[in-house]
Protein backbone atom coordinates (compact mmCIF):
# COMPACT_ATOMS: atom_id res chain seq x y z
CA UNK A 1 0.00 0.00 0.00
CA UNK A 2 1.24 3.48 -0.90
CA UNK A 3 0.92 6.79 0.95
CA UNK A 4 -2.63 7.65 -0.13
CA UNK A 5 -3.90 4.10 0.48
CA UNK A 6 -2.44 4.17 4.01
CA UNK A 7 -3.96 7.60 4.69
CA UNK A 8 -7.37 6.38 3.56
CA UNK A 9 -6.77 3.22 5.58
CA UNK A 10 -6.49 5.23 8.83
CA UNK A 11 -9.21 7.74 7.88
CA UNK A 12 -11.46 4.81 7.00
CA UNK A 13 -10.83 3.23 10.37
CA UNK A 14 -11.65 6.44 12.28
CA UNK A 15 -14.68 7.95 10.53
CA UNK A 16 -17.74 5.92 11.29
CA UNK A 17 -16.33 4.32 14.40
CA UNK A 18 -17.65 7.34 16.25
CA UNK A 19 -19.33 10.28 14.59
CA UNK A 20 -22.14 8.28 12.96
CA UNK A 21 -23.02 6.38 16.12
CA UNK A 22 -21.57 7.95 19.29
CA UNK A 23 -22.68 11.61 19.06
CA UNK A 24 -26.10 10.77 20.44
CA UNK A 25 -24.52 9.02 23.42
CA UNK A 26 -22.08 11.87 24.20
CA UNK A 27 -24.40 14.90 23.90
CA UNK A 28 -26.39 14.08 27.09
CA UNK A 29 -23.15 14.12 29.09
CA UNK A 30 -21.88 17.58 28.04
CA UNK A 31 -24.59 19.45 26.10
CA UNK A 32 -23.22 21.93 23.51
CA UNK A 33 -19.81 21.71 25.25
CA UNK A 34 -19.45 18.31 23.59
CA UNK A 35 -17.51 20.38 21.05
CA UNK A 36 -14.85 20.82 23.73
CA UNK A 37 -15.02 17.08 24.42
CA UNK A 38 -14.19 16.34 20.79
CA UNK A 39 -11.36 18.88 20.89
CA UNK A 40 -9.97 17.48 24.16
CA UNK A 41 -10.08 13.94 22.79
CA UNK A 42 -8.37 15.12 19.56
CA UNK A 43 -5.54 16.80 21.49
CA UNK A 44 -5.06 13.69 23.63
CA UNK A 45 -5.02 11.58 20.47
CA UNK A 46 -2.53 13.93 18.75
CA UNK A 47 0.12 13.55 21.45
CA UNK A 48 -0.15 9.78 21.16
CA UNK A 49 -0.28 9.95 17.34
CA UNK A 50 3.12 11.68 17.32
CA UNK A 51 4.56 8.83 19.40
CA UNK A 52 2.97 6.27 17.09
CA UNK A 53 4.39 8.07 14.05
CA UNK A 54 7.94 7.96 15.44
CA UNK A 55 7.76 4.30 16.43
CA UNK A 56 6.07 3.30 13.15
CA UNK A 57 8.88 4.95 11.17
CA UNK A 58 11.51 3.27 13.35
CA UNK A 59 9.96 -0.21 13.68
CA UNK A 60 7.85 -0.71 10.50
CA UNK A 61 6.38 -4.12 11.33
CA UNK A 62 2.91 -5.59 11.68
CA UNK A 63 1.46 -5.50 15.17
CA UNK A 64 1.29 -1.74 15.87
CA UNK A 65 1.82 -0.81 19.54
CA UNK A 66 2.24 -4.48 20.50
CA UNK A 67 5.36 -4.73 18.35
CA UNK A 68 6.69 -1.34 19.46
CA UNK A 69 6.31 -2.35 23.11
CA UNK A 70 7.94 -5.73 22.45
CA UNK A 71 11.03 -3.94 21.15
CA UNK A 72 11.15 -1.17 23.76
CA UNK A 73 9.77 -2.60 27.01
CA UNK A 74 10.00 -6.38 26.68
CA UNK A 75 7.72 -9.38 26.27
CA UNK A 76 5.49 -9.17 29.37
CA UNK A 77 4.61 -5.50 28.82
CA UNK A 78 4.08 -6.25 25.12
CA UNK A 79 1.69 -9.04 26.03
CA UNK A 80 -0.26 -6.63 28.27
CA UNK A 81 -0.50 -4.14 25.39
CA UNK A 82 -1.47 -6.87 22.93
CA UNK A 83 -4.20 -8.01 25.32
CA UNK A 84 -5.46 -4.41 25.60
CA UNK A 85 -5.43 -4.17 21.79
CA UNK A 86 -7.62 -7.25 21.61
CA UNK A 87 -10.12 -5.34 23.75
CA UNK A 88 -9.71 -2.17 21.65
CA UNK A 89 -10.02 -3.68 18.20
CA UNK A 90 -12.37 -6.52 19.03
CA UNK A 91 -14.87 -4.45 21.00
CA UNK A 92 -14.69 -1.45 18.64
CA UNK A 93 -15.64 -3.68 15.69
CA UNK A 94 -18.57 -4.95 17.76
CA UNK A 95 -19.62 -1.38 18.67
CA UNK A 96 -19.46 -0.18 15.08
CA UNK A 97 -21.44 -3.22 13.94
CA UNK A 98 -24.18 -2.21 16.41
CA UNK A 99 -24.25 1.30 14.89
CA UNK A 100 -24.38 -0.19 11.38
CA UNK A 101 -27.43 -2.19 12.43
CA UNK A 102 -29.19 1.01 13.64
CA UNK A 103 -28.60 2.83 10.35
CA UNK A 104 -29.69 -0.20 8.33
CA UNK A 105 -32.99 -0.29 10.23
CA UNK A 106 -33.45 3.48 9.79
CA UNK A 107 -32.90 3.19 6.03
CA UNK A 108 -35.17 0.16 5.57
CA UNK A 109 -37.83 1.80 7.74
CA UNK A 110 -38.27 4.62 5.20
CA UNK A 111 -39.49 1.97 2.74
CA UNK A 112 -41.87 0.44 5.25
CA UNK A 113 -39.54 -2.49 5.98
CA UNK A 114 -38.58 -3.02 9.62
CA UNK A 115 -36.43 -5.77 11.03
CA UNK A 116 -38.21 -7.03 14.17
CA UNK A 117 -36.80 -5.45 17.33
CA UNK A 118 -35.97 -8.84 18.80
CA UNK A 119 -33.47 -9.27 15.96
CA UNK A 120 -31.92 -5.78 16.10
CA UNK A 121 -31.58 -5.26 19.87
CA UNK A 122 -29.37 -7.04 22.41
CA UNK A 123 -31.02 -8.90 25.32
CA UNK A 124 -30.42 -5.92 27.69
CA UNK A 125 -32.64 -3.79 25.44
CA UNK A 126 -35.47 -6.29 25.08
CA UNK A 127 -34.22 -8.17 22.04
CA UNK A 128 -32.86 -11.65 21.36
CA UNK A 129 -29.91 -10.98 19.08
CA UNK A 130 -28.63 -8.19 16.81
CA UNK A 131 -28.68 -10.08 13.51
CA UNK A 132 -27.43 -7.29 11.17
CA UNK A 133 -24.29 -6.96 13.33
CA UNK A 134 -23.54 -10.62 12.71
CA UNK A 135 -23.98 -10.15 8.96
CA UNK A 136 -21.62 -7.17 8.63
CA UNK A 137 -18.84 -8.84 10.68
CA UNK A 138 -18.84 -12.02 8.63
CA UNK A 139 -19.17 -10.13 5.32
CA UNK A 140 -16.01 -8.14 6.14
CA UNK A 141 -14.19 -11.30 7.22
CA UNK A 142 -15.00 -12.89 3.85
CA UNK A 143 -13.64 -9.83 2.00
CA UNK A 144 -10.41 -9.80 4.03
CA UNK A 145 -9.83 -13.45 3.25
CA UNK A 146 -9.80 -12.52 -0.46
CA UNK A 147 -6.73 -10.28 0.01
CA UNK A 148 -5.36 -7.03 1.52
CA UNK A 149 -4.92 -5.06 -1.71
CA UNK A 150 -8.51 -5.65 -2.83
CA UNK A 151 -9.71 -4.58 0.62
CA UNK A 152 -7.60 -1.38 0.45
CA UNK A 153 -9.04 -0.36 -2.94
CA UNK A 154 -12.62 -0.88 -1.77
CA UNK A 155 -11.83 1.01 1.44
CA UNK A 156 -10.57 4.07 -0.47
CA UNK A 157 -13.85 4.29 -2.39
CA UNK A 158 -15.90 3.98 0.79
CA UNK A 159 -13.79 6.62 2.61
CA UNK A 160 -14.42 9.18 -0.15
CA UNK A 161 -18.11 8.37 0.10
CA UNK A 162 -18.29 8.83 3.88
CA UNK A 163 -16.45 12.18 3.74
CA UNK A 164 -18.97 13.31 1.14
CA UNK A 165 -21.87 12.18 3.35
CA UNK A 166 -20.54 14.08 6.39
CA UNK A 167 -20.10 17.26 4.34
CA UNK A 168 -23.63 16.79 2.95
CA UNK A 169 -25.00 16.45 6.50
CA UNK A 170 -23.21 19.63 7.60
CA UNK A 171 -24.63 21.62 4.68
CA UNK A 172 -28.16 20.37 5.39
CA UNK A 173 -27.90 20.94 9.15
CA UNK A 174 -26.49 24.46 8.73
CA UNK A 175 -29.65 25.44 6.80
CA UNK A 176 -31.51 25.05 10.12
CA UNK A 177 -28.73 26.53 12.27
CA UNK A 178 -29.80 28.53 15.33
CA UNK A 179 -27.05 29.94 17.57
CA UNK A 180 -29.42 29.93 20.55
CA UNK A 181 -29.19 26.12 20.59
CA UNK A 182 -25.61 26.48 21.84
CA UNK A 183 -26.64 28.47 24.91
CA UNK A 184 -25.93 27.78 27.71
CA UNK A 185 -22.70 26.31 26.39
CA UNK A 186 -21.63 24.50 29.59
CA UNK A 187 -24.91 23.29 31.13
CA UNK A 188 -23.29 20.25 32.77
CA UNK A 189 -19.93 21.80 33.70
CA UNK A 190 -16.36 20.79 32.98
CA UNK A 191 -16.94 17.35 34.51
CA UNK A 192 -19.51 16.76 31.78
CA UNK A 193 -16.90 17.72 29.18
CA UNK A 194 -14.33 15.23 30.46
CA UNK A 195 -16.97 12.52 30.90
CA UNK A 196 -18.08 12.97 27.28
CA UNK A 197 -14.43 13.08 26.15
CA UNK A 198 -13.99 9.57 27.55
CA UNK A 199 -16.74 8.35 25.25
CA UNK A 200 -16.00 10.44 22.15
CA UNK A 201 -12.36 9.36 22.31
CA UNK A 202 -13.88 6.21 20.82
CA UNK A 203 -14.51 8.23 17.66
CA UNK A 204 -10.78 8.93 17.19
CA UNK A 205 -9.72 5.32 17.54
CA UNK A 206 -8.24 4.11 14.30
CA UNK A 207 -5.53 6.66 13.47
CA UNK A 208 -3.08 3.91 14.43
CA UNK A 209 -4.65 1.51 11.90
CA UNK A 210 -1.96 2.25 9.29
CA UNK A 211 0.69 1.08 11.76
CA UNK A 212 -0.80 -2.43 11.68
CA UNK A 213 0.07 -2.56 7.96
CA UNK A 214 3.78 -1.89 8.47
CA UNK A 215 4.80 -4.98 6.49
CA UNK A 216 2.38 -4.25 3.64
CA UNK A 217 3.43 -0.61 3.11
CA UNK A 218 5.64 0.38 0.15
CA UNK A 219 7.68 2.96 2.08
CA UNK A 220 6.77 2.56 5.76
CA UNK A 221 9.40 4.94 7.19
CA UNK A 222 8.02 7.85 5.18
CA UNK A 223 4.37 6.95 4.63
CA UNK A 224 3.25 5.60 8.02
CA UNK A 225 3.85 8.89 9.93
CA UNK A 226 2.07 10.80 7.14
CA UNK A 227 -0.95 8.48 7.33
CA UNK A 228 -1.14 8.47 11.13
CA UNK A 229 -0.93 12.24 11.70
CA UNK A 230 -2.69 13.22 8.46
CA UNK A 231 -5.72 11.06 9.22
CA UNK A 232 -6.11 12.62 12.66
CA UNK A 233 -6.02 16.16 11.24
CA UNK A 234 -8.57 15.37 8.50
CA UNK A 235 -10.94 13.66 10.91
CA UNK A 236 -10.76 16.34 13.64
CA UNK A 237 -11.78 19.07 11.18
CA UNK A 238 -14.70 16.96 9.94
CA UNK A 239 -15.84 16.02 13.45
CA UNK A 240 -15.91 19.60 14.70
CA UNK A 241 -17.81 20.69 11.58
CA UNK A 242 -20.42 17.93 11.93
CA UNK A 243 -20.84 18.43 15.69
CA UNK A 244 -21.29 22.20 15.36
CA UNK A 245 -23.85 21.69 12.59
CA UNK A 246 -25.74 19.08 14.63
CA UNK A 247 -25.84 21.22 17.77
CA UNK A 248 -26.95 24.31 15.85
CA UNK A 249 -29.71 22.50 14.00
CA UNK A 250 -31.48 21.11 17.05
CA UNK A 251 -31.79 21.76 20.79
CA UNK A 252 -29.30 19.49 22.52
CA UNK A 253 -31.98 18.36 25.00
CA UNK A 254 -33.90 16.85 22.09
CA UNK A 255 -30.73 15.13 20.96
CA UNK A 256 -30.25 13.87 24.51
CA UNK A 257 -33.70 12.28 24.45
CA UNK A 258 -33.16 10.54 21.10
CA UNK A 259 -33.13 6.79 21.57
CA UNK A 260 -31.62 5.89 18.20
CA UNK A 261 -27.90 5.78 17.54
CA UNK A 262 -28.75 7.01 14.01
CA UNK A 263 -28.75 10.59 15.27
CA UNK A 264 -27.34 12.29 12.15
CA UNK A 265 -30.17 10.94 10.02
CA UNK A 266 -32.72 12.15 12.59
CA UNK A 267 -31.29 15.69 12.73
CA UNK A 268 -31.07 15.92 8.93
CA UNK A 269 -34.73 14.90 8.57
CA UNK A 270 -35.78 17.52 11.13
CA UNK A 271 -33.74 20.17 9.29
CA UNK A 272 -35.38 19.57 5.89
CA UNK A 273 -38.83 18.60 7.18
CA UNK A 274 -38.80 15.30 5.32
CA UNK A 275 -37.06 11.94 5.20
CA UNK A 276 -34.96 12.12 2.01
CA UNK A 277 -31.89 13.70 3.69
CA UNK A 278 -31.94 11.17 6.52
CA UNK A 279 -32.31 8.32 4.04
CA UNK A 280 -29.28 9.50 2.11
CA UNK A 281 -27.20 9.82 5.28
CA UNK A 282 -28.38 6.42 6.52
CA UNK A 283 -27.40 4.82 3.18
CA UNK A 284 -23.99 6.53 3.31
CA UNK A 285 -23.53 5.38 6.90
CA UNK A 286 -24.42 1.80 5.99
CA UNK A 287 -21.70 1.76 3.33
CA UNK A 288 -19.09 3.78 5.21
CA UNK A 289 -19.42 2.05 8.58
CA UNK A 290 -18.88 -1.19 6.68
CA UNK A 291 -15.38 0.10 5.87
CA UNK A 292 -14.67 0.71 9.56
CA UNK A 293 -15.54 -2.88 10.39
CA UNK A 294 -13.36 -3.98 7.47
CA UNK A 295 -10.25 -1.99 8.46
CA UNK A 296 -10.51 -2.61 12.21
CA UNK A 297 -11.02 -6.32 11.68
CA UNK A 298 -7.90 -6.27 9.48
CA UNK A 299 -5.91 -4.53 12.24
CA UNK A 300 -7.01 -7.11 14.82
CA UNK A 301 -5.90 -10.04 12.68
CA UNK A 302 -2.46 -8.48 12.02
CA UNK A 303 -1.86 -7.86 15.73
CA UNK A 304 -2.77 -11.47 16.55
CA UNK A 305 -0.52 -12.58 13.66
CA UNK A 306 2.43 -10.72 15.23
CA UNK A 307 1.69 -12.20 18.68
CA UNK A 308 1.44 -15.68 17.19
CA UNK A 309 4.77 -15.21 15.37
CA UNK A 310 6.38 -14.40 18.72
CA UNK A 311 4.92 -17.60 20.17
CA UNK A 312 2.55 -15.82 22.55
CA UNK A 313 -0.53 -17.23 20.77
CA UNK A 314 -1.05 -20.58 19.01
CA UNK A 315 0.46 -20.95 15.52
CA UNK A 316 -3.01 -21.12 13.97
CA UNK A 317 -2.97 -17.30 14.04
CA UNK A 318 0.11 -17.23 11.75
CA UNK A 319 -1.00 -19.66 9.04
CA UNK A 320 -1.32 -17.88 5.71
CA UNK A 321 -3.27 -19.01 2.64
CA UNK A 322 -1.00 -19.87 -0.29
CA UNK A 323 -3.53 -18.37 -2.73
CA UNK A 324 -4.51 -15.07 -1.08
CA UNK A 325 -1.55 -14.64 1.34
CA UNK A 326 -4.03 -13.85 4.12
CA UNK A 327 -4.39 -15.48 7.59
CA UNK A 328 -7.67 -17.27 6.91
CA UNK A 329 -8.07 -19.20 10.17
CA UNK A 330 -7.02 -16.11 12.16
CA UNK A 331 -9.66 -13.99 10.40
CA UNK A 332 -12.46 -16.50 10.97
CA UNK A 333 -11.61 -16.98 14.66
CA UNK A 334 -11.61 -13.20 15.19
CA UNK A 335 -14.91 -12.82 13.30
CA UNK A 336 -16.62 -15.43 15.49
CA UNK A 337 -15.30 -13.91 18.74
CA UNK A 338 -16.31 -10.36 17.70
CA UNK A 339 -19.75 -11.44 16.51
CA UNK A 340 -20.70 -12.51 20.05
CA UNK A 341 -20.55 -9.06 21.75
CA UNK A 342 -21.72 -7.36 18.53
CA UNK A 343 -24.97 -9.29 18.66
CA UNK A 344 -25.51 -9.31 22.43
CA UNK A 345 -24.19 -6.03 23.98
CA UNK A 346 -25.40 -2.40 23.75
CA UNK A 347 -23.44 0.43 22.07
CA UNK A 348 -22.71 2.59 25.14
CA UNK A 349 -21.09 -0.28 27.06
CA UNK A 350 -19.00 -1.28 24.03
CA UNK A 351 -17.80 2.29 23.36
CA UNK A 352 -16.40 2.80 26.86
CA UNK A 353 -14.76 -0.65 26.91
CA UNK A 354 -13.09 0.21 23.60
CA UNK A 355 -11.87 3.58 24.89
CA UNK A 356 -10.23 2.15 28.01
CA UNK A 357 -8.39 -0.56 26.05
CA UNK A 358 -7.15 2.02 23.55
CA UNK A 359 -6.10 4.54 26.20
CA UNK A 360 -4.12 1.86 27.99
CA UNK A 361 -2.24 0.97 24.80
CA UNK A 362 -1.59 4.66 24.01
CA UNK A 363 -0.24 5.15 27.54
CA UNK A 364 2.39 2.46 27.01
CA UNK A 365 3.30 3.71 23.50
CA UNK A 366 4.08 7.17 24.91
CA UNK A 367 6.36 5.56 27.49
CA UNK A 368 7.90 3.36 24.77
CA UNK A 369 8.95 6.28 22.58
CA UNK A 370 10.74 7.88 25.56
CA UNK A 371 12.50 4.61 26.46
CA UNK A 372 13.65 3.93 22.88
CA UNK A 373 15.05 7.47 22.52
CA UNK A 374 17.08 6.93 25.68
CA UNK A 375 18.25 3.40 24.90
CA UNK A 376 18.80 3.65 21.14
CA UNK A 377 19.27 7.28 20.09
CA UNK A 378 21.33 5.98 17.13
CA UNK A 379 18.42 4.19 15.42
CA UNK A 380 17.40 5.74 12.05
CA UNK A 381 13.99 7.39 12.41
CA UNK A 382 11.83 8.49 9.50
CA UNK A 383 9.95 10.83 11.86
CA UNK A 384 10.82 12.34 15.24
CA UNK A 385 8.29 13.55 17.80
CA UNK A 386 8.73 17.34 18.13
CA UNK A 387 9.44 19.00 21.50
CA UNK A 388 10.60 15.67 22.94
CA UNK A 389 9.96 14.57 25.69
CA UNK A 390 7.19 17.15 26.30
CA UNK A 391 4.74 15.69 23.73
CA UNK A 392 4.71 12.07 24.99
CA UNK A 393 4.55 13.31 28.61
CA UNK A 394 1.51 15.47 27.74
CA UNK A 395 0.05 12.44 25.99
CA UNK A 396 0.37 10.44 29.22
CA UNK A 397 -1.22 13.24 31.28
CA UNK A 398 -4.21 13.64 28.94
CA UNK A 399 -4.74 9.88 28.88
CA UNK A 400 -4.85 9.76 32.69
CA UNK A 401 -7.40 12.63 32.73
CA UNK A 402 -9.71 10.89 30.25
CA UNK A 403 -9.33 7.44 31.84
CA UNK A 404 -10.24 8.87 35.26
CA UNK A 405 -13.62 9.99 33.86
CA UNK A 406 -14.67 6.54 32.68
CA UNK A 407 -17.43 4.62 34.46
CA UNK A 408 -16.58 2.37 37.43
CA UNK A 409 -18.15 -0.62 35.65
CA UNK A 410 -15.87 -0.01 32.66
CA UNK A 411 -12.84 -0.09 34.98
CA UNK A 412 -14.03 -3.33 36.59
CA UNK A 413 -14.45 -4.96 33.18
CA UNK A 414 -10.99 -3.71 32.16
CA UNK A 415 -9.33 -5.04 35.34
CA UNK A 416 -11.06 -8.40 34.95
CA UNK A 417 -9.97 -8.56 31.30
CA UNK A 418 -6.33 -7.81 32.22
CA UNK A 419 -6.33 -10.43 35.00
CA UNK A 420 -7.54 -13.03 32.50
CA UNK A 421 -4.74 -11.89 30.17
CA UNK A 422 -2.09 -12.42 32.84
CA UNK A 423 -3.45 -15.93 33.53
CA UNK A 424 -3.19 -16.75 29.80
CA UNK A 425 0.35 -15.33 29.63
CA UNK A 426 1.76 -17.25 32.59
CA UNK A 427 -0.28 -20.36 31.78
CA UNK A 428 0.50 -20.59 28.04
CA UNK A 429 2.30 -17.71 26.33
CA UNK A 430 5.43 -17.52 28.49
CA UNK A 431 6.13 -21.25 28.01
CA UNK A 432 5.68 -21.11 24.23
CA UNK A 433 7.28 -17.73 23.49
CA UNK A 434 10.12 -17.56 20.96
CA UNK A 435 12.09 -15.37 23.35
CA UNK A 436 11.83 -17.91 26.17
CA UNK A 437 12.91 -20.78 23.90
CA UNK A 438 15.98 -18.78 22.84
CA UNK A 439 16.91 -18.26 26.50
CA UNK A 440 16.56 -21.98 27.23
CA UNK A 441 18.74 -22.93 24.27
Amino acid sequence: MGRSALLFFSVGSIIGSGIFVILGVAIPKAGPAVLLSFLLAAIAALFSALSYAELASTIPASGSSYTYTYVTLGELTAWVVGWMLMLEYGVSVAAVAVGWSEYLNTFLGSFGVMIPEEFTNPPAEGGIINAPSLIVVFACAALLIRGASESARLNTIMVLLKIGILIFFSVVAFTAYDGNNLSPFLPLGLLGVTAAAGQVFFSYIGFDAASTAGEEAKNPKRDLPFAIIGSLVVVTVLYLLVTLAALGAQDWKLDANASSEAILATIANNAVGGIWAGDLIALGAIISIFSVVLVTLYGQTRILFAMGRDGLLPKVFTRVSARSQTPVANTMIVAVLIAIPASLVSLGQLAEATSIGTLGAFFVVNIGVIVLRRRRPDLPRGFKTPLFPLMPILGIIFIIIIMSSLDVVTWLVFIAWMLVGLVVYFGYSRKHSVLNKKKES
